[in-house]
């Protein structure tokens, strides 16, 4: 029997647990592509509150989590809270501590869109008797978002590509799952070739999505070359 051909039989063989893997990679990568969504924006709102302690602390929260590595927020969570009798399970902690990181650099490419706003717009909407949720939600919001479609896509290849960090906490995803395989056949060269590939092509819908996502909703005279 050629390599190959044992090799491919070896991924037959593993094949449950590593559909299941890519499953939970999955599951994870879009929960936190949308809680991340949902937080950047709410994130974002604080920082343009008329209340400048709050526009303070949430800067502080931006920063915090743009400087705190993933993994250190992670081992944090998952091997210091049960020191306090806290033992969240490892997709709680992989989802926590994702969506707090992700809402941070989300807000900071909304508030980035932002300044590329045209003020006199928002003014005017003010001078029209719009309250400043209602400039927010009908003005600002889909216009930031729509500026920002190539950042916000961006962070979500980063989202399915991060999730394999979450095998430390034991979370039994994909890179987890080719990890066992690895271990267990000493075929650690095919198995991660083989697993790059598989994220490979993950990573390629999403460009090909936020492709037409960024042509079907760009805003005129913003298309790029």
């Amino acid at each position: 029997m050629s390599e190959l051909a044992s090799f491919l039989e070896l991924l037959a063989d593993f094949r449950p647990q590593l559909m299941a893997g890519l499953g939970n990679t999955l599951l994870l990568a879009g929960i936190v592509s949308v809680t991340g969504l949902l937080g950047g924006i709410a994130v974002f709102y604080l920082t343009l509150h008329r209340n400048r302690m709050v526009r303070q602390l949430t800067e502080g929260y931006v920063s915090f989590f743009l400087g705190m590595p993933l993994i250190v927020l992670l081992f944090l969570m998952y091997y210091g809270l049960p020191q306090f009798d806290v033992r969240p399970s490892p997709f709680t902690v992989a989802l926590v501590g994702f969506t707090m990181n992700v809402s941070a650099y989300n807000a900071r490419y909304l508030a980035t869109a932002y300044g590329g706003l045209d003020q006199d717009e928002l003014m005017a909407a003010r001078a029209q008797g719009f309250g400043e949720i209602q400039v927010f939600r009908l003005i600002t919001l889909p216009q930031v978002l729509r500026l920002s479609v190539p950042a916000l896509s961006n962070q979500v290849i980063l989202n399915l590509k991060d999730s394999s960090v979450a095998f430390l906490i034991q979370y039994a995803e994909f890179f987890s799952q080719a990890q066992d395989l690895a271990i267990r056949s000493f075929r650690f060269f095919e198995v991660y070739v083989a697993a790059g590939l598989v994220y490979l092509a993950m990573v390629s819908l999403v460009v090909w999505g936020a492709m037409y996502l960024e042509r079907r909703y760009v805003l005129p005279g913003t298309r790029r070359p």
